[in-house]
């Protein structure tokens, strides 16, 4: 049947009885859903369609491709390899400000698209938004200048990307359909496949903090994305990374920021973003063709990040984008601060045996540092800070975290959480392993379907 022969309901009708989406389907819907000869009504029952019937792994790429190709996609003519890295969502997950300055030091262009903080994990933009004048909405030409310029860019989507995915995600998020992995799949790939990718490098969580609870079904997202994203023509690897406590010290937009800036110019390294930021750079580089295998890329980006190559990178990024062109040298004085810190003392003598990561990342909300409906402002300033690890040993009355809040008030309830959120035992515990499992595009058959 010819593209021209659809419409919303033969489409719809074969997605119920369980026919899929035949050859033209997906490039037919997402031009509906695109310039709106789609309706929200069956825009939703597409999705609820695909959610209980499940699609095929051609369809899957199928229909990515048509998302991808509903608006701009970006062509570069650059002497490099272009490459990215995505991550499912996490708590104290700043390794994209790190790995894509990191990944320029090392000669490959970064045109990182990112998002806001969804739920309860943290966003990248929201994040690069605590810099005073960052923009990180430019138009598409400042994107590829300050790219070709400076080797990377921390942006968001502009509306010309992947506007079926817009409006997709919109209908799935009030419907009951944002867990199907074929429509995670379709709408992560779609945007960041948009913007010209040769390699693609994912993060994808497990555990508690994220939104893939369980291994298998962290697995079956990574191998989702890694085959869909290979059948798309882009080269695409993808690790499996623990998110059973905040991956940083750090929990909240300036607060990450600064972290971040102490990893890059040595006064305070974290060496659990550091460690996971040289294992998807070096995946990076070895996509990119520039590494021979993950540990000589690996040996790579260590070097960008000792050597001071990435942070000026990082600088020149800010500046090029808007912020202080001094800002990795004076980073504490640039960023905003609250005006309530409250230190939280360990209630008893023990081993921290088990952190609820997820209600962290809530309690960050509820200080006001991500949004519970997407018109609520951002305050960059508050958060956690100092938070106490899995195994640690902590003693009665011993710091565990340093609060950072508006008011009295916040500080007070976020106390509450946190205390809530981490359990103290007197066995002892092990800090999980940092990566988990990883998927490689030479592990993948293109007709996998799990």
């Amino acid at each position: 049947m010819s593209s021209a022969a659809y419409d919303a309901r033969n489409i719809l009708g074969a997605l119920r009885d369980g026919k899929g989406l035949p050859q033209g389907a997906s490039a037919w819907f997402a031009r509906g859903l695109a310039d709106g000869s789609v309706s929200d009504a069956q825009a939703g029952a597409f999705a609820m369609a695909i959610c209980i019937k499940g699609l095929g792994m051609d369809e899957r790429i199928d229909l990515t491709r048509a998302m991808r190709d509903s608006g701009q996609v970006l062509r570069w003519d650059l002497d490099a390899p272009v490459i990215d890295k995505h991550s499912t969502g996490g708590i104290g997950d700043s390794v994209s400000l790190l790995l894509a300055p990191a990944l320029a030091a090392c000669g490959v262009y970064v045109p990182m698209i990112s998002g806001r903080g969804l739920g309860h994990t943290g966003g990248t933009l929201d994040k690069m938004e605590a810099i005073p004048g960052y923009v990180a909405m430019p138009d598409t030409d400042v994107l590829r200048r300050v790219v070709g310029e400076v080797g990377c860019a921390i942006v968001g989507a502009t509306q010309e990307i992947a506007p079926a995915d817009k409006r997709l995600y919109g209908v799935r998020d009030v419907s009951g359909t944002v867990e199907s992995i074929d429509l995670i799949t379709a709408s992560i790939l779609s945007k960041k496949l948009a913007a010209g990718l040769e390699g693609l490098v994912l993060d994808v969580k497990v555990g508690s903090g994220a939104f893939m609870v369980d291994l298998e079904d962290a697995r079956a997202l990574a191998r989702s994305l890694v085959a869909v994203a290979n059948g798309a023509g882009c080269k695409t690897s993808a690790l499996i990374t623990d998110m059973n406590q905040s991956l940083g010290q750090s929990a909240g937009n300036a607060l990450e920021v600064i972290e971040v800036l102490e990893t890059l110019t040595g006064s305070a390294v974290n060496e659990a973003l550091w460690d996971v930021t040289a294992a998807l750079g070096g995946e990076a580089l070895v996509l990119a063709g520039l590494a021979s295998d993950m540990d000589a890329g690996v040996e790579q980006i260590d070097d960008a990040l000792h050597s001071g190559r990435a942070a000026e990178h990082f600088g020149r990024m800010v500046a090029a984008l808007g912020g202080p062109r001094d800002f990795v040298e004076h980073f504490p004085d640039r960023l905003p601060a609250a005006p309530v810190m409250r230190t939280v003392a360990a209630p008893r003598s023990g081993t921290v045996s088990r952190i609820d990561a997820r209600a962290i990342g809530m309690a960050v909300v509820d200080l006001g540092g991500g949004r519970r409906v997407g018109t609520d402002r951002i305050n960059p300033s508050v958060g956690f800070s100092g938070l106490a690890s899995l195994g640690e040993e902590v003693e009665t009355g011993e710091p565990m975290v340093l609060i950072h809040a508006a008011n009295d008030a916040d500080a007070d309830r976020a106390t509450a959480a946190f205390l809530a959120a981490y359990e103290i035992s007197d066995e002892g515990g092990e800090e999980p392993p940092l990566i988990v499992e990883r998927i490689g595009w030479d592990d993948i058959e293109r007709g996998d379907h799990t």
